[in-house]
């Protein structure tokens, strides 16, 4: 197609250049999560949850979104993002901040989203997270995961909880990203950062080296199909703490999604298999609160003996009611975690009732 010629050898002329990290200031001064590029609208941010568009910036031209994304990619990528038509990599500004980009087509024009990564790695007490998710990873081994929609905040939790590890025990840590997003300076831990496509084939590739690599810790960014959540579990079954995330909506689906990703003839071990190895599973959204910003309200899953039963027995509809009944052991349903947002004062009901998975049982929750 022409475009694709156009786009190899077009120049990036600085005054774009200029242009383009001027609009990367004006997300860190607005604050804001996320920069869309889209042909046929100004550049658009999304703020405390909601997409602003920047009314003083001209309408994105096909020639303007070819121009920022040459700024984005190197000559490798560009020809890996022609061939594939979508490209995921990090970007940096001035060694100041990083971006998470991915980069795509869309009715023949290319567009990008950015999603702002912050220099400094958070503390789950900073991020107003639970302090048992800390208790959760002092185990010497087992699966641990963080699950919810996308942009809900799974990655930056996932890097709270390695980097206190990092700076509380002295063991070998590796992730495995795609891309690598926050940076970690090893403390007390080493922490070696493997990005796919880079350092690595793939993750089921460098899930396998974790065995040969004298590894305590294993990060895998996704776990996006049967072969890696096998090899994750059976990374945590051999004696490794692994922690990961996963698109799903609360922890019961999160168990039904991985079991089912199995062939029929698997899943019986499978089951035996997270039984006996999962820790725990986070659910999270992020709300947006009435002082501004965003707060987590997180269901909070253990694998206690009830739990790792009903996984055994191929009971996960009935997880919910343990989680409902287990609090005194520090587990909470995602309705409860609203609720006591909302009596905290910090956020609306409005926004519980819209985040919640079970709205009439949540206002029932309220009403007591």
């Amino acid at each position: 197609m022409a475009y694709h010629l156009a786009f190899i050898v077009a120049s990036t002329h600085m005054s774009q250049k200029e242009d383009f990290e001027d609009l990367i200031q004006t997300v860190l001064k607005q604050n804001a999560s996320d920069l869309h590029i889209t042909v046929g609208r100004r550049p658009t941010l999304r703020i405390d949850g909601g997409l602003v568009e920047l009314v003083k910036r001209p309408i994105v031209t096909e020639e303007l979104a070819e121009e920022y994304v040459n700024i984005l990619l190197s000559s490798e990528e560009k020809e890996t993002f022609l061939r594939n038509k979508e490209i995921d990599l990090s970007y940096a500004y001035k060694d100041i901040v990083r971006f998470r980009v991915n980069v795509f087509f869309q009715r023949g024009f290319m567009g990008a989203a950015l999603r702002l990564i912050p220099t400094k790695i958070r503390t789950v007490e900073e991020l107003h997270l639970p302090p048992i998710l800390i208790d959760l990873v002092q185990r010497p081994q087992g699966f641990f995961l963080v699950v919810g929609p996308t942009g809900h905040g799974k990655t930056t939790t996932l890097a709270a909880l390695v980097d206190y590890i990092n700076h509380t025990r002295n063991e070998h840590i590796i992730t495995i990203e795609d891309p690598i997003e926050y940076l970690f300076s090893s403390d007390r831990a080493i922490v070696d950062q493997r990005e796919v496509g880079i350092d690595t084939r793939d993750f089921q590739a460098a899930l396998r080296s974790l065995f040969r690599e004298d590894v305590d810790v294993g990060m895998v960014g996704e776990m996006r199909d049967v072969e890696t959540m096998g090899t994750a579990v059976t990374a945590a079954e051999t004696g490794h703490l692994i922690l990961s995330t996963l698109h799903t909506n609360n922890a019961a689906q999160t168990i039904d999604r991985i079991i089912d990703s199995f062939r029929a003839d698997q899943q019986a071990q499978i089951r035996t298999q997270l039984a006996s190895t999962l820790i725990g599973i986070v659910s999270q959204r992020l709300i947006p609160r009435i002082q501004g910003g965003l707060i987590p309200a997180a269901e909070i899953m253990i694998a206690n003996p009830a739990v790792r039963n009903l996984i055994r027995e191929n009971k996960i509809h009935e997880i919910d009611l343990v989680i409902e009944t287990s609090s005194e052991q520090g587990m909470v349903s995602l309705n409860r975690a609203l609720v006591d947002l909302v009596r905290r004062g910090e956020i609306t009901i409005e926004n519980a009732v819209n985040y919640s998975l079970h709205p009439g049982e949540l206002q029932s929750l309220l009403k007591r």
